[in-house]
């Protein structure tokens, strides 16, 4: 429980005029707040210099898993006839860098607008496997990965998201994207099922990125990935840009996820502070 004023407190230091050094303050206020059972809850500290933008611009032609259109954009006021500019979206939640809320695979987890908050300001450790995808576009994150990041930065934090990092952001626009062989198989990478149990087992990791479009890598006809991580009321990223510049640990990751009453996930906009 959040001693009386605290959250007060927070909220002022999150004023445009302090904004990287309140980053901090919020992820301690977050610590304080009392929290469904769960993951454990971000443990992060300090002040932040710069803020970078792990979010795809979406537009009508972005590519999607099953390789259709899922947004379209209707204009409904125009400025020179009407005195106003708008618009009507109409989207499928999961477009462009967008959040896997739990229910997404599963019968009763969190819905995207019942996410703790506090799991949405959190450590971020990027695992780079880009070397790896550049010659097999097959390759996943192992166990392997997690250990030999530890070895070299040291304990994942509690309440972290752990990112995949595989360069594959560089494709959007492109065929290779979604890379469909004749078939209509799809080759990108993905995190391992037992990457997964891995992360599951160390019980105090909340999400899980890629810079792909699934949590699972592109050959996976059965979703192990998400349907190991997901119903656990973890949250997952797709579609994610920018992780190449980042330090593989360090920075804070804020989520803007969706607040949509009963959203199986959405277009979100990622800002990692470092």
């Amino acid at each position: 429980m959040c001693v009386p004023g605290c959250m007060e407190v927070v909220h002022r230091r999150l004023s445009r005029r302090g904004l990287f050094g309140g980053a901090g303050a919020l992820a301690a206020g977050a610590a304080l707040t009392g929290l469904a059972p769960g993951p454990a809850r971000a443990q992060t500290a300090g002040s932040f210099s710069s803020a970078i933008d792990l979010t795809h611009t979406i537009g009508e032609d972005f590519p999607t898993y099953f390789g259709t259109p899922q947004l379209e954009i209707v204009t409904l006021n125009e400025f020179a006839s009407d005195g106003f500019n708008m618009k009507e979206w109409r989207i499928i939640e999961h477009t462009g860098t967008h959040m896997d809320a739990p229910i997404h695979f599963s019968a009763d987890g969190h819905t995207a607008d019942e996410i703790p908050i506090e799991h949405l300001v959190v450590p971020l450790a990027i695992v780079d496997i880009a070397a790896r995808a550049e010659g097999d576009p097959d390759t996943r994150v192992t166990p392997d990965d997690l250990m030999a990041y530890e070895a070299e930065h040291g304990r994942i934090p509690a309440g972290a998201c752990v990112a995949m990092y595989s360069g594959w952001d560089r494709h959007v626009g492109t065929d290779r994207f979604r890379n469909a062989d004749a078939g209509g198989v799809m080759h990108f990478p993905g995190f391992h099922i037992e990457a997964t149990r891995w992360m599951l087992e160390r019980g105090d990791i909340v999400g899980m990125a890629v810079d792909t479009l699934s949590l699972d890598y592109g050959p996976s006809g059965d979703f192990a990935t998400h349907y190991a991580w997901l119903p656990a009321n973890r949250w997952g990223m797709e579609c994610v840009a920018n992780l190449g510049s980042l330090p593989a640990a360090g920075a804070t990751l804020v989520v803007g996820g969706p607040k949509i009453q009963g959203a199986t996930g959405g277009p979100s906009r990622l800002i990692a502070l470092v």
